[in-house]
């Protein structure tokens, strides 16, 4: 029987040796529910084998129920029929099987029909089930919805929705984009309209929505009469005849995931939370899951695209050998491997810290008593997670596109045929720099932390950490480095210019995250030798990665913006 968790050394290896106890604590409310549902964990130990079974049979459905039929679900996409959107027969089975294993609901209140699952673990299911068909992911984990009305909705609003959600009666959708408004949400214009007995209704278009045929949805819309982000408010809504589907986009990857174009001709809608915070507040809030999500999608999908390639050259043979006897391909895969497996570790960071946040934000709510002792604790992991979730994004996104495109390298001219799996891993990946914020607005994201001493604080703290069971040499070269990234930093603090900064943001962002996974892979390293050999191997590359960084940031101020701009023909 396979089980794509069971199969997976590293993912044994990180829910093994992950610290959770302090999340599970969180989570569970010191096990204040235990006594009222017979499934909720008694203590630290039961919440974790919950985890694993949870893991576990997910696991199985992403390797029996998805992976097998991806090529179908690929080749037949989604269609539009009438108005709805009918999906790949796989893709419905697949969710039906989620449903009756009752993992629709995996992050919602017990008292919702939820799981009471932490992101980290979220995190997990969501990197398996993407290795076996990333377009799955945007449809089969969609929590946000339900976990965005248990954070920011009504009493009502939760007991009626919610509750739909878990059981996995509903698609579900999350309705922000529109052909004018990508990237820049504070440009939205559908307009949501106060009627006269007090409710609301949504005329406009909103485009590249992800399951927006989805029938709950949550909706961005222009609320008050002004520009700009305080005129927006969320909006929940269920699809009817006054909602349409206009088209579904043709798109070069992620073919079973449905991206409509959608209509409102005075749709029904209900505000959330206050009016004027939908972008500042709630749309915000969502961005560390928006950004997880992607990550794990990007780790699956480079777990994916590693292993069909490990296992061609290792049964292609040219010149009388297994071509991954050849230095440049060994060299290609064992790079593949360790980009694979530092994502990884920098995905369960970056959920442990926003589950951190969550929890702690959480207790303080439940239990005010507690919320000045626990105030400099919010406080960190609030700017941490804005920190970490850009970062992994960024990271695994980017990794993703890497280790795909080198799969199909190694599978030379094969790999560029539809027989092998690898074109569709290469296909999908290229969304994931793109959606939920671009590569380019992640370093937008980051780069405050990196120049307020956020991501040296961090370097700091693993840097703390007992390192005497593991080579002197390699903490060596990390604190060599973390020095050189902070002389850039006061280097480019002290040029005073904002363009000096962003021209060179994705680089000082790039630096601190290798020095991140770099110390993430160094405390693997504690519990496996095989994890040492990795860490060895990151820690040499990046030394080099770090110092050519550094150097070109140092280099003659103004020299390069010049040239590029010249080139281009813009103006200083």
């Amino acid at each position: 029987m396979e089980n794509f968790f069971l199969d997976n050394e590293d993912l044994l290896f990180q829910l093994e040796h992950m610290d959770l106890d302090r999340v599970i604590r969180l989570y569970e409310d010191e096990f204040a529910e235990a006594a009222k549902y017979p499934y909720a964990p008694k203590d630290v130990a039961d919440a974790r084998d919950n985890y694993r079974r949870t893991i576990e049979i997910a696991g199985q459905i992403a390797a029996e129920f998805m992976a097998p039929f991806a090529p179908e679900v690929d080749a037949t996409g989604v269609k539009l029929v009438n108005g709805e959107v009918i999906m790949a027969p796989p893709t419905v089975k697949a969710w039906d099987m989620l449903s009756k294993a009752e993992l629709t609901g995996l992050t919602f209140a017990r008292a919702n029909g939820g799981l009471n699952i932490p992101l980290t673990v979220l995190s997990m299911i969501g990197e398996m089930m993407s290795r076996a068909d990333a377009s799955f992911l945007n449809l089969g984990l969609q929590q946000d919805i339900g976990a965005t009305l248990e954070r920011f909705g009504s009493a009502e609003q939760i007991a009626r929705i919610v509750p739909i959600l878990a059981r996995g009666e509903e698609g579900s959708a999350m309705i922000l984009t529109e052909p004018d408004a990508g990237s820049d949400l504070q440009a939205v214009t559908l307009k949501a309209t106060q009627t006269a007995n007090g409710g609301w209704v949504l005329n406009g278009v909103k485009r590249f929505i992800t399951n927006g045929c989805g029938r709950i949805g949550l909706v961005l819309a222009r609320s008050e009469d002004r520009e700009g982000a305080r005129g927006l408010s969320m909006f929940l809504y269920k699809r009817g005849k006054e909602t349409l589907i206009r088209r579904v986009e043709e798109k070069l990857g992620i073919h079973g995931s449905p991206t409509c174009e959608m209509q409102f001709n005075n749709a029904p809608c209900e505000l959330v939370g206050e009016r004027g915070r939908g972008l500042t507040k709630y749309t915000m809030w969502l961005m560390n899951s928006a950004r997880l999500s992607v990550a794990s999608q990007g780790v699956g999908i480079g777990e994916a695209a590693f292993r069909e390639a490990e296992k061609y050259a290792r049964e292609r043979c040219q010149f009388g050998k297994a071509i991954i006897e050849m230095p440049a391909v060994y060299e290609m895969l064992t790079e593949m491997r360790v980009a694979v497996e530092a994502g990884r570790s920098l995905l369960y960071e970056t959920a442990k810290v926003v589950d951190l946040k969550e929890g702690l934000e959480r207790v303080s709510e439940l239990h005010p008593e507690k919320s000045a002792e626990l105030k400099a604790d919010v406080k960190k992991y609030v700017r941490y997670a804005a920190f970490f979730t850009p970062i992994a994004k960024m990271y695994n996104s980017e990794m993703a596109n890497k280790v795909a495109y080198d799969a199909i390298q190694i599978h030379g001219g094969t790999g560029f045929m539809k027989d092998f799996n690898v074109e569709r891993h290469a296909r999908d990946a290229r969304i994931t720099n793109i959606y939920e914020g671009t590569t380019q607005l992640q370093v937008v994201a980051a780069i405050g932390g990196v120049m307020a001493g956020t991501a040296i604080n961090i370097i700091d703290e693993y840097a703390a950490e007992d390192w005497s069971a593991l080579p002197v040499h390699l903490v060596k070269t990390l604190e060599k480095a973390r020095d050189s990234l902070e002389r850039t930093i006061l280097h480019t603090k002290d040029t005073n210019s904002q363009e000096f900064l962003d021209f060179h943001a994705r680089r000082l962002v790039e630096m601190a995250t290798d020095l991140i996974m770099a110390w993430l892979l160094l405390r693997d390293a504690r519990h496996s030798p095989r994890k040492l050999r990795l860490a060895e191997t990151f820690i040499e590359r990046l030394q080099f990665r770090v110092k050519a960084h550094s150097e070109y940031i140092t280099a003659e101020d103004a020299f390069f913006m010049k040239n590029y701009r010249e080139i281009l023909n813009i103006k200083a």
